[in-house]
């Protein structure tokens, strides 16, 4: 018997995957199909799937070709299942010829005709029509934001506002193809479907709100707001008008973050008793964290960061939260310690722009812990230790880019509605984070008074 193995993605199922199916069963006797599952699919940068991998499943299984269908979830599986399962045939399309010759010392690779004119990626830009996103703020975030769109398929960034004069001449003659506005907000909300709100901290809550009213989506940059009640309304203003509203804590959309939170949750260190989470830059003397004493600093540059896996693993109900600053003769916050008291753990978020410490992600539990090294946001490696220093288990998540192709991704999916749970970042864990940042502000209000 003659086994044949192909992968696949199988995402919005046309008539190429059927034929590429037909043919690589024609190689055969018993074909096995891999279908890859969402999280390594991001891993590999395919960041715009919309069918999950249950429904690319079933289409595969429908065709009535496949003999075993198996899921493909991690780099090497390849030669893995040649391997195990005795295939004598390696097949994909003709898209591929010369990726996977390395093969051909396991078994024989053919790599088969596509059917020319479509293609998942066609049919998604048919279907989802491209989102025009505009960007309120063209500081430092700005070219990042619009270098990183240019790899989620369905985004394009069409315009940006700022009133700050000099800061847009700066991004137009680098962006000309971005129509630019100094004063006409409005004129701006109606040239977009959606927008970025990368201003300065203060005016994230006015933006949003604005642009949600105005029928915008909106993904802002944290914090989404400074008061618990603030960060509702958002919420409640997008849900009342069918909007997407995220914030941009850029970890949490990252494959690698989900990843490692999906294993500290699995049991694998039994139960979690304590995090701690640090995020520290040595930040330029001049620059806005260091000399805004009353929106800068340390806590609203990376409390949301630090904050995420406490929240996200440990819940929103803790019992208490207490704060500790160091401060310069502006009021800024240069270095702050923040500690949480759960019923039954507690945790610690650490956040400097004055001090410099490991910026590590150690998560302990009754059976193990979790450590990721600095950058942990980024989220490129870490490691389940126990008890047993000889036992290891390293996991190295794929990651491209800077990481807001990911978030942008999520926005786009969310507005064309193929995203539709949320988990990444909740609207429940959004809204506490900003309770805790309310809770920061009111603390940095009365030591000011001492």
């Amino acid at each position: 018997m003659t086994k044949v193995i192909t992968y696949g993605t199988y995402d919005l199922f046309h008539q190429g995957h059927y034929n590429l199916l037909k043919h690589a069963k024609e190689l055969g006797d018993y074909l096995i199909v891999g279908v890859t599952t969402e999280h390594f699919d991001e891993a590999r940068g395919k960041i715009n799937v919309v069918d999950d991998v249950l429904t690319r499943v079933q289409h595969v299984r429908e065709t009535g070709f496949a003999d075993q269908i198996i899921i493909e979830d991690h780099e090497g599986q390849k030669i893995e299942d040649i391997q195990r399962y005795g295939v004598d045939i390696f097949t994909v399309g003709s898209d591929w010829v010369g990726s996977f010759d390395y093969l051909n010392q396991y078994c024989k690779v053919v790599y088969l005709p596509r059917t020319p004119d479509i293609s998942s990626t066609n049919i998604r830009q048919e279907r989802f029509r491209s989102i025009r996103i505009g960007l309120i703020g063209t500081g430092r975030m700005a070219p990042r934001f619009v270098s990183e769109a240019k790899y989620v398929s369905g985004a394009e960034v069409t315009a940006a506002y700022n009133p700050q004069r000099n800061e847009l001449n700066i991004f137009q003659s680098k962006n000309r193809d971005v129509e630019c506005f100094y004063t006409e907000f409005e004129k701006f909300l109606e040239e977009v479907d959606a927008v970025y709100i990368a201003s300065p901290n203060e005016t994230h809550f006015d933006y949003a709100k604005m642009s949600l009213e105005a029928g915008k989506h909106v993904l802002s940059e944290k914090p989404l707001a400074f008061t618990k009640a603030e960060t509702e309304t958002l919420y409640e203003i997008a849900s009342s008008k069918s909007l997407v509203l995220l914030e941009g804590v850029k970890a949490a959309y990252s494959p690698g973050f989900q990843e490692l939170v999906n294993v500290a949750l699995s049991g694998k260190i039994g139960e979690i008793r304590d995090i701690e989470s640090n995020f520290t830059r040595l930040a330029r003397e001049q620059s806005r964290e260091r000399t805004d004493g009353e929106y800068g600093g340390a806590f609203l540059e990376f409390g949301p960061s630090v904050m995420l896996p406490i929240i996200k693993l440990l819940g929103e109900k803790y019992t208490s939260v207490n704060f500790h600053s160091q401060w310069d003769e502006n009021g800024v916050d240069l270095y702050n310690k923040v500690d949480f008291y759960y019923p039954n753990a507690f945790a610690t978020a650490k956040s400097g722009v004055g001090v410099k410490t490991e910026g590590q992600l150690v998560i302990s539990g009754t059976k193990g812990y979790i450590i990721a090294q600095s950058p942990w946001w980024l989220m490129k490696h870490f490691e389940v230790r126990y008890e047993d220093a000889d036992k290891v288990e390293s996991y190295d998540p794929a990651f491209r880019g800077d990481g807001l192709r990911y978030e942008i991704s999520e926005f786009v999916r969310k507005i064309n509605g193929t995203g539709k749970n949320g988990y990444k970042l909740t609207r429940g864990e959004s809204i506490a984070m900003s309770e805790i940042t309310e809770k920061y502000m009111a603390y940095k209000a009365a030591m000011a008074k001492r």
